[in-house]
């Protein structure tokens, strides 16, 4: 069966909706929801068949747009690649073309149904916070680190990786428990640099695959969030087989704690990153100010170690 490849938008207001469209009468799967978007034409890019398609379906004109993931899905009727796109910023309201009915949703929160097969992973990543922290409770010390997480948690911090390399198990699970209290009553999730065993002890959400760890996995363990931290291409497909939550690729700037790593840079990044399967958050160096730039650059969002935990 031919691939059919398709542009799609996740169209987002500035509340953080998103726009839904359901599928008109006379097409495969009519009444389904599904995000905005289309075919492309013979020599259009997915850029190209983005911009026409919101014209074309919704009346939208796009001023941003950046690539997010690929996906692709095996229908009765079509094998589908869809290149996901989000869209922070376009001209005019929604109008239904061709007669679909449109809604606003939160991501987490979707009440439309049913929805298209192909979406179930798209909707999985939706949910997941633009920010990561990365604790360094090792330079900060424990105390002042406790404090310094409690106020970015007040402050909207969603999710945070546990990653205390030097310090022996007893101590970094005694730290790992606190920050996990503190997580908790903020309604943040928690994933553990470590194995799954040590998710399970903890009580954490998830578990952090270094690249050593995805280069020797043989499964993706259950019931929990799963990253992995890539730093090539090939680091992503692997990632992509195991069906991981998101990955990690840097660093993208230099930085004090792997100085003699070279950089990719924005651009490197970006071509390291390109047709991804998986969300990915951009590392190194990085402040929250680059979270845009990390996002034109195909990023889901940025993880920070010293920069999450302002004094």
């Amino acid at each position: 069966m031919a691939i059919t490849r398709v542009a799609a938008a996740v169209v987002s207001r500035a509340d953080g909706c998103v726009l839904l469209a359901q599928r008109p009468a006379g097409k495969p799967y009519e009444g389904y929801w599904e995000f905005p978007g289309g075919k492309l034409e013979p020599g259009e890019t997915p850029r190209h068949a983005l911009d026409r398609e919101l014209v074309e379906e919704l009346g939208l004109v796009v001023r941003r747009a950046s690539p997010w993931i690929v996906q692709e899905f095996v229908y009765p009727h079509a094998h589908v690649e869809l290149h996901f796109f989000r869209v922070f910023a376009f001209d005019g309201e929604p109008q239904g073309h061709d007669g679909q009915a449109f809604r606003w949703q939160r991501p987490g929160a979707f009440d439309v149904a049913p929805l298209l097969p192909a979406n179930t992973r798209v909707l999985a990543a939706l949910a997941l916070p633009a920010v990561m922290g990365i604790t360094c409770g090792e330079d900060l010390g424990e105390d002042a680190f406790l404090a310094r997480a409690s106020r970015a948690f007040e402050r909207g911090l969603a999710m945070v990786q546990i990653r205390e390399k030097a310090w022996p198990r007893e101590r970094r699970d005694a730290f790992a428990s606190k920050v996990v209290t503190l997580a908790r009553a903020h309604r943040a999730s928690i994933v553990i640099n470590g194995s799954e065993d040590d998710v399970r002890r903890l009580r954490a959400d998830g578990v952090h695959w270094t690249s050593d760890a995805l280069g020797r996995a043989t499964r993706r363990p259950e019931g929990m969030l799963v990253g992995a931290s890539c730093h090539a291409h090939d680091d992503l497909a692997r990632a992509a087989s195991f069906d991981v939550d998101y990955a990690v690729v840097g660093p993208v700037k230099a930085t004090s704690t792997h100085p003699d790593a070279k950089p990719l840079g924005w651009e490197g990044f970006e071509r390291t990153v390109a047709r991804t399967r998986v969300p990915v958050y951009a590392l190194g160096g990085l402040v929250p100010e680059d979270l845009e730039r990390a996002r034109d650059h195909g990023a889901h969002g940025i993880a920070m170690r010293r920069a999450a935990w302002p004094a």
